[in-house]
């Protein structure tokens, strides 16, 4: 880490002016391709995919498929939430409520975690999802327990299984992997366990906003399974791409900020620069890059602005990759080795010389 960090002001200014040009006409476009191409696949797989146990293979296949190109939609809306979609607030806040509301995400309310985590990005006490357990405390002490017990291998298997397969719903539910010092909270309800630490003010009132929006697309998937007497057509429709979604969603902020080299800092060390810098931009390929606007590749940017819109984001990775080389963070680990060694060896963080880092690469320099 060099002596001196640069400003947020220095960041601003190798950053091309035009990459805060926000157009409605171009995100929409991204927006229609994201949701026509989920539309299409779930049309295709309704009049196409007979729901029987020798078509599991192919409903597989659709699940992956579709809830790949669903998490198109997700970035979207992700996008309106930073106010990188367009320049109308209320605009782009009604597009971003339909869109993640259909998905099941408490739009208002994520988007006020979602924000803390860009203010507090690798905070030990008060980042927001992914937040490392650290070395004395009583959770840290019982993450080694659990892994001397399992061993490193099945800790893997088990941790990646949970993280992708529930992580992303148990986070909204009660907070799972967020800050220590806002405890255990939920996105749904203003009523205990809810944190006034990270919903203040009149936030708990967009918080029900939220939850209504999620409640009235249950009413439309319910209504819809009465419609055609058949729960189970619309839970592999709808379910299955969704756990689809919540699965690269969970993989894209956990590879984001975290690997056995990336560490946290406390009160004494961080600040909104270092843990910008804390985030690495990962290898996905340009497909997935398209589908997913980028957002796995361009995340410092995205950090260090995150009112860059995403087709504007490739030029702002460059500008500060080439401006602060020994900061700018990219690994070409392939993904499914990256998320191994992350759920492998990432787990419990010790105070170093610099910051607080995994203990595993800890051991390995020692």
């Amino acid at each position: 880490m060099p002596t001196r960090l640069p400003t947020r002001s220095d960041l601003a200014a190798v950053i091309p002016e035009y990459c805060a040009d926000r157009h409605f006409g171009r995100s929409l476009l991204h927006a229609a391709t994201s949701v026509l191409l989920t539309i299409a696949t779930g049309l295709l797989a309704w009049r196409f995919l007979p729901l029987a146990w020798e078509w599991a293979p192919l409903w597989l296949l659709y699940m992956v498929v579709c809830g790949t190109f669903a998490t198109g939609v997700w970035v979207v809306a992700h996008e309106c939430g930073h106010r990188a979609f367009c320049r109308g607030t209320k605009l782009q806040d009604s597009i971003g409520f339909v869109l993640h509301s259909a998905m099941l995400v408490p739009y208002f309310s994520w988007q006020r975690s979602h924000a803390v985590h860009h203010a507090k990005t690798n905070h030990l006490t008060e980042g927001e999802t992914h937040v490392p357990k650290a070395d004395g405390t009583a959770q840290a002490s019982r993450s080694e327990r659990a892994g001397r017990v399992m061993g490193r291998w099945l800790r893997a298997v088990v941790t990646l299984a949970s993280r992708l397969g529930t992580g992303w719903p148990m986070y909204l539910l009660v907070g799972a992997t967020g800050g220590p010092r806002r405890g255990v909270t939920n996105h749904f309800w203003p009523k205990a366990p809810f944190s006034r630490a990270l919903f203040p003010g009149r936030w708990p009132r967009k918080v029900i906003l939220s939850s209504a929006g999620v409640a009235s697309t249950i009413v439309v998937l319910a209504w819809w399974a009465f419609m055609v007497s058949n729960l189970p057509t619309v839970l592999a429709l709808y379910g299955g791409p969704l756990l689809v979604v919540n699965a690269w969603l969970v993989a894209y902020t956990w590879l984001q900020h975290t690997d056995v080299d990336i560490p946290h800092y406390d009160d004494d060390d961080w600040s909104f620069v270092r843990g910008a810098f804390c985030t690495v931009d990962r290898p996905y390929g340009p497909v997935v890059n398209f589908l997913h606007h980028h957002i796995g590749s361009t995340h410092v940017a995205h950090h260090i602005n995150a009112k860059i819109p995403h087709y504007r984001a490739k030029a702002a990775t460059q500008a500060i990759a080439d401006a602060f080389p020994d900061l700018y963070r990219y690994d070409p680990t392939p993904i499914p080795k990256a998320l191994w060694r992350v759920a492998r060896d990432c787990h419990v963080v010790a105070k170093s010389d610099d910051g607080w880092r995994f203990k595993i690469a800890q051991k390995s320099e020692s």
